[in-house]
């Protein structure tokens, strides 16, 4: 560690009479340490590089910050997969062409402010297009690629995109259907080769070039260019606009939310605050979509902030082979995933039985032991440590193995992460930190502590930002909470979860009504979650809009009653249903490959026109958890119905948003006449 990049901000006690010191000078750093030996205390360095002065303020400037500060810029800063081995790319060559990038753009006649797209997966090109374009006062509009043709055609003309950068040869066809009705759209950007071939024999407004040409372009014109890039680059602000990202939405027309540079980087600067174990020797494996901004903040902008390497993983099917070949030490990831790795570890340790299966339960058993009493702050003793050490040796390594072994922590968010599944990974030795946050919120409001974990809640507000409670009938604040009043042992009743602060966004893109709508005259953001703070921290409950009023009038949340149901080991996703009915129900799809094994299944089973399974046998499997977990909850929340569906709810059936989550409305008009069947043939699950 660098002395001199140390600096103080406070000093904390806790039980365990140890102290963090976040950022000290070398001379209280010495003069503390000895105080601490005098009265017998450890000391938990967990912060050295800042890396951001308040001067450096826009996305361009991250870079450009660890390249004169941090790393040399011959350093790796990207990787992805070519063939059968991983191309490291050196920050100069990032550099070099995203000025080429920039250079085009002027020669095309971009200014300060013309939106330009990105219609691409995750990779060096997003990078290179990305930071092209801040550094010019440009605004990145990144496109879900899982979006129909009608979505992508309303936020090209919505946004008035000039440029579109396009990954692949499926999403190019589908933008040259619609690109004649994009009047603003000059330029369509493949960035793959052989993109003539792709081309409709019918005339296209927009110019076409091939991204490689792009850059060959733009060098040819840097030297012209160069003084130009520095100047604009400069004249980047902090309230400019940085992006426009559209939130997908369970109803409605999607939004443009207005981001800029100040909403991301503070976001950034504050989360490495609360997160100050990153450091410039950290890899991360990027594979949640950049279209998004919870993985272009925590690993993207991240990783420019403290020169941490982003190592770009080739498809969710391949991350399990990309993650032991990287060997990462910080992931962003979904609940969904780290459910998924549960579910497989549980079976793999388990099914086998016998001895096998005792070793196995024996180790979880040992290790919830020992991360109980670590995280009380005391030490488990002798004997508890050496059988951790065995458990670890017998099974958690093992599992530890297949993510490459070197992960410090992952990074769960969009959506709630279900307790015993955050208590699984903490028993593994595996720290999962959660986040909370919006498009709207830069995204992240609050994020869990490194050293202090309470499982089921979202973590501890962060620096600059108040959050409040704010009762849902009377609109009355029951609580307002900052970073600076924490206390592990506050707790609130639920409400609206409402902000106010440096995170939130300038506004929905020309759409001042609804902005009106969600920022309040007093500048609190209302998020439409329910939510209160337990132990200091904030814990999710469900949306509003999903909140179901049974026939009796009690409120029901659907998220922690179906996070309740998945933790059956034969259920893949869970869609409740109760709103003015007497009863709960639901549709239910079962894990497509725990149904395989169980019934001997084939393909041709998941390929049956049949939308929904009428198999006893399969209904009985299911009705066994259903029936022993609804005995967790209150009485009008159980289950006493339910549909199984032969296949998850899709984003190209309209049935979830690019995040994954259920599109109530939509699901239940299409499903109607299902629903109702629910209600006329009850069958009691208790």
């Amino acid at each position: 560690m660098q002395p001199e990049l140390v600096v103080v901000v406070k000093v904390f006690r806790f039980k365990n009479n140890s102290y963090l010191f976040q950022r000290a000078p070398k001379e209280l750093f010495s003069f503390l340490r000895v105080i601490c030996i005098l009265v017998d205390c450890k000391i938990l360095i967990l912060s050295c590089i800042m890396g951001l002065n308040k001067s450096v303020n826009t996305i361009p400037l991250l870079l450009r910050n660890v390249v004169s500060n941090v790393h040399d810029e011959g350093r790796t800063f990207l990787k992805q997969k070519v063939k059968d081995h991983w191309e490291e790319i050196s920050y100069n060559q990032v550099l070099n062409t995203a000025d080429a990038v920039s250079s085009y753009f002027l020669e095309l006649g971009i200014c300060k402010g013309d939106r330009i797209g990105l219609l691409i997966e995750n990779s060096p090109e997003y990078i290179y297009y990305d930071q092209g374009l801040q550094q010019i006062g440009a605004v990145n509009v990144s496109i879900y690629p899982t979006l129909s043709e009608t979505e992508i055609e309303y936020i090209l003309k919505d946004s008035g995109v000039k440029t579109l950068l396009i990954g692949n040869p499926f999403l190019f066809r589908k933008v040259l259907k619609i690109a004649n009705n994009c009047p603003e759209l000059l330029r369509v950007i493949p960035s793959f080769p052989d993109y003539e071939k792709h081309i409709p024999n019918a005339p296209v407004n927009a110019g076409i070039l091939n991204f490689t040409m792009l850059i060959a372009e733009g060098l040819t014109r840097l030297e012209f260019y160069k003084s130009d890039i520095e100047k604009r680059r400069k004249e980047v602000l902090p309230h400019d606009l940085s992006s426009l990202i559209y939130t997908s939405g369970t109803t409605g027309t999607p939004k443009g939310v207005m981001l800029t540079h100040s909403n991301l980087v503070e976001n950034v600067r504050v989360c490495l605050i609360q997160i100050p174990i990153i450091d410039k020797t950290d890899v991360f494996l990027s594979f949640l979509p950049l279209s998004h901004v919870f993985e272009r903040t925590a690993t993207y902008h991240v990783c420019c902030a403290k020169g941490c390497q982003i190592a770009f993983s080739q498809s969710l099917e391949l991350l399990a082979k990309n993650m032991a070949e990287v060997k990462p030490t910080v992931m962003s990831c979904v609940p969904r995933l780290l459910e998924r790795i549960h579910d497989k570890a549980i079976k793999a340790g388990t099914s086998a039985g016998g001895a096998k299966a005792k070793i196995f339960l024996w180790s979880l058993k040992t290790g919830e032991s020992y991360r109980k009493i670590k995280e009380a702050g005391k030490n488990p003793g002798l004997i508890l440590g050496l059988q951790n050490k065995l458990a670890d040796k017998l099974v958690f390594s093992k599992i530890k193995e297949k993510t490459g072994g070197q992960l410090k922590f992952m990074l769960s968010g969009g959506a709630a992460l279900p307790k015993n599944v955050g208590e699984f990974f903490g028993n593994l030795g595996i720290k999962i930190l959660e986040g909370f946050g919006l498009t709207e919120t830069s995204p992240v409001m609050s994020v869990t502590e490194i050293h202090r974990q309470v499982y089921g809640t979202v973590g501890r507000i962060i620096p600059g930002i108040e959050v409040a409670i704010q009762d849902v009938e009377t609109k009355e604040h029951i609580s307002v909470q900052t970073y600076d009043s924490f206390d592990e042992d506050f707790e609130c009743d639920e409400g609206e979860i409402i902000v106010r602060g440096h995170c939130v966004m300038k506004g929905y893109w020309q759409k001042p009504e609804e902005t009106a709508q969600v920022i309040d005259v007093d500048g609190w953001f209302h998020t439409g979650d329910v939510g209160r703070f337990l132990k200091g921290n904030l814990q999710i409950t469900d949306r509003i809009k999903n909140m179901l009023v049974n026939s009796y009038g009690k409120n029901i949340y659907p998220t922690p009653i179906e996070n309740t149901y998945l933790k059956s080991p034969k259920i893949e996703q869970v869609f409740l249903i109760g709103d003015k009915k007497e009863y709960v129900t639901a549709i239910i799809i079962p894990g497509k490959e725990t149904l395989q094994e169980t019934f001997g299944l084939k393909e041709d089973f998941f390929k049956n026109q049949d939308i929904f399974v009428e198999n006893k046998e399969i209904y009985d499997w299911i009705n066994q958890d259903i029936k022993k977990l609804s005995n967790e909850l209150a009485k009008f929340e159980r289950i006493k119905n339910f549909i199984i569906k032969r296949n998850p709810f899709s984003l190209e059936d309209g049935e979830i948003t690019p995040t994954l989550k259920p599109k109530r409305k939509v699901i239940e008009k299409k499903y109607a006449d299902v629903i109702n069947q629910l209600y006329t043939n009850s069958v009691d699950s208790e």
